[in-house]
C-alpha cells in the first residue's frame, strides 16, 4: 500500500497509479450527489444536455451533510452507502467521472466501468462525518437546491482522506480483505 496527494481533477495517470488500499488525501474541488442528482444527471446526459458541472477528471462524494453551523463552512459530511448509486455510476464514468467517494461495496458493472474508463472508487470512513467536515474548506449548492442536503455542490476540498477501494486494475480492496483474513 502506498500514499498519495492528488489534486483534482484527476487524469488518467493519477488513477492508473492507484491500488486497491493506497491511501490518498484529495485537495481540489469535488462534487456531492447522491441517488436523486445522480438520476437526474443520467436523463441531462440521455438528453444530450448540458451538467451542472464538468464530468471529466471530477470527483463526486456520495454525501447529504447536515446544515452549517454558524461560522462553519458546512454540516457533518460523512460518506453515504454506494451501492445507489451504481444504476447511474457506469454512464458518468463512460462521460469521465474518474472518482467516487462513499461506502460499501459496489456492483459488478460499476467495477466493470472503472477497468474500462480508468476511473476509481474510493471509500471514506463512515461515522466520521464531523472530522471529514474539517476538510472541507468550501461549500456551495451549484445545482438542484429543492433537493436540500441531496443538492449537488461544489465542494473545496484540502487534504481529504480516502483509501481506494475499487482500482482500474479490477481490484477490490473488500474481497482482498476477505480473502486476507480467510487465510489467518
Amino acid at each position: 500500500m502506498a500514499e498519495y496527494r492528488l489534486q483534482t481533477p484527476l487524469s488518467d495517470e493519477d488513477v492508473t497509479k492507484l491500488k486497491a488500499g493506497d491511501i490518498v488525501y484529495l485537495s481540489g474541488t469535488i462534487y456531492t450527489a447522491r441517488d436523486a442528482a445522480h438520476k437526474r444527471l443520467v436523463e441531462l446526459i440521455e438528453k444530450g444536455e448540458k451538467l451542472p458541472f464538468d464530468l471529466q477528471g471530477a470527483v463526486i462524494y456520495y454525501v447529504g451533510p447536515t446544515p452549517p453551523k454558524p461560522g462553519e463552512v458546512i454540516g457533518s459530511a460523512g460518506p453515504t452507502t454506494s451501492y445507489r448509486m451504481d444504476s447511474y455510476a457506469p454512464t458518468l464514468i463512460e462521460h469521465g467521472l474518474k472518482g467516487m467517494i462513499g461506502k460499501g461495496k459496489r456492483n459488478e458493472a460499476v467495477k466493470e466501468s472503472c477497468r474500462k474508463y480508468k476511473a476509481v472508487y474510493f471509500g471514506a470512513v463512515g461515522g466520521a462525518g464531523a472530522l471529514l467536515a474539517q476538510r472541507i474548506k468550501e461549500a456551495e449548492v451549484i445545482a438542484y437546491p429543492e433537493l436540500g442536503p441531496e443538492a449537488i455542490r461544489r465542494l473545496v476540498v484540502e487534504d481529504f482522506p480516502v483509501v481506494v477501494v475499487n482500482d482500474t486494475y479490477g481490484n477490490d480492496l473488500y474481497e482482498e480483505g476477505r480473502k486476507q483474513w480467510a487465510k489467518a
